[in-house]
């Protein structure tokens, strides 16, 4: 039973003890016990908690729960679904719901929803989330279903999209238009991105298409597995971590801005700050929140009219950051509810978060390790764990309205409103 149903619910059972007592059923036939309630996340890394730390063990699809493997182990390992305590999951207000299970994993594509992760390229050694969702049914009334998915598909990554801007910026920073300048996967252009080089309009629509495709077979699971049949789903879109611009301090520094080659000592800053990506880029990356935005927005329309009897919601989480991004302020990234850029130099467990006085060659050896060893960058641009606490905000709103369609936005003082 939703969260809304349950309270009107029980109000109208108190009236209805006030005037009469009914058997619930008799010695011969004592009433089954209801099954508690459970509130399931379903999804990516920012459903699953990636950035929040303090990641939990998590079950691979033999059956083993596998805990940190250390920081050179495959990338394909479960536990690197990072599920974290800290994700907005658990930090929501769910009245009537008694335990909370995280099924999403980090890198998390549609493809995972039905099928083992593993199954794919770069997947996880996990069973398919609905596999995992079935599970849970088999012991709890599901009432509440969160679930953040699209920002990963066939066509494009959050990832690639987000390594994409930095790289350029860091190549740019470093080096002059003239120099050779290779990663693994070959020369890194120096340009600001474009929303062509983060996803394209035929991109959007494929993943919107594969997006659908994977949550009206979620919807048609719950409608089979659910105890009593009656539950909410939230589709949560994404919240950028960068501004639309940065604070007048990260615009240059030792008298270069970001529109020249070689800007070394505002390189370092930038990465420092943790938003290491041209101005220029700013416009292009929020460009595809949105479009990941409209990805949602179509997939809830959809599906909401292939399932008029279901109940769900779309949470726009867009403005949910406003005012605290990274770099949206002096002081970042210790004010942000973003997890800032952080690479490693190799799988050492230790995060260089300095470049200044780094040659060239050695930023070409930590920007290689993310690549080598992507564990090592991969909380980079997520929410942190202040930034769930706020994302927990706009579910509590989200899990008990009224209205099939909700915003939640970060308001001036810092509130948070969700309506």
């Amino acid at each position: 039973m939703t969260l809304l149903k349950r309270s009107l619910v029980a109000g109208a059972a108190a009236v209805a003890v006030l005037s009469a007592v009914v058997p619930l059923a008799s010695a011969e036939e004592p009433a089954a016990a209801a099954l508690p309630t459970a509130a399931v996340a379903l999804g990516d890394s920012f459903i699953s908690g990636e950035g929040g730390g303090d990641y939990a063990a998590v079950t691979d699809v033999n059956g083993v729960a596998q805990g940190f493997p250390g920081w050179s182990a495959p990338n394909n390992n479960a536990y690197f679904c990072h599920r974290s305590p800290n994700a907005s999951l658990f930090r929501a207000t769910l009245p009537g719901i008694q335990d909370r299970f995280n099924l999403a994993c980090s890198g998390g594509q549609p493809h995972d929803i039905v099928n083992p992760s593993a199954s794919r390229e770069k997947g996880r050694t996990v069973a398919s989330q609905l596999d995992q969702l079935r599970a849970v049914a088999t012991t709890h009334d599901i009432d509440l279903v969160l679930v953040g998915l699209g920002s990963n598909n066939s066509s494009f990554t959050f990832g690639d999209a987000a390594s994409v801007c930095a790289n350029r910026f860091i190549a740019d920073a470093w080096t002059g238009w003239w120099e050779f300048w290779a990663y693994l996967g070959g020369d890194v252009p120096q340009q600001p991105c474009n929303i062509s080089d983060l996803a394209t309009d035929a991109e959007l629509a494929a993943a919107t298409t594969e997006t659908t495709t994977a949550l009206r077979a979620l919807l048609t699971t719950l409608d089979q597995v659910d105890a009593d049949g009656q539950h909410r789903v939230v589709f949560q879109d994404y919240t950028n971590p960068l501004p639309t611009d940065y604070a007048q301090r990260y615009h240059e520094e030792d008298n270069r801005a970001d529109d020249r080659d070689k800007f070394r000592a505002l390189g370092a800053e930038r990465y420092a700050a943790g938003c290491p990506a041209h101005r220029a880029s700013m416009a292009a990356g929020h460009l595809f929140s949105q479009g990941l935005g409209n990805l949602v927005r179509s997939t809830h329309g959809t599906l909401s009219a292939e399932f008029p009897s279901a109940d769900l919601v779309y949470l726009n989480v867009q403005g949910a950051f406003n005012g605290a991004r990274l770099c949206e302020q002096d002081g970042s990234p210790g004010n942000a509810l973003a997890t800032p850029i952080r690479l490693m130099d190799g799988p050492s467990g230790t995060f260089v978060t300095d470049l200044s006085g780094r040659d060239k060659i050695a930023i070409q050896r930590i920007a290689n390790s993310c690549v080598s060893y992507f564990q090592t960058c991969q909380e980079s641009w997520h929410p942190n764990a202040n930034g769930y606490g706020v994302l927990g905000q706009c579910l509590s709103g989200a899990a008990t309205t009224g209205s099939r369609q909700v915003a939640c936005v970060r308001q001036g003082d810092g509130s948070i409103s969700v309506g």
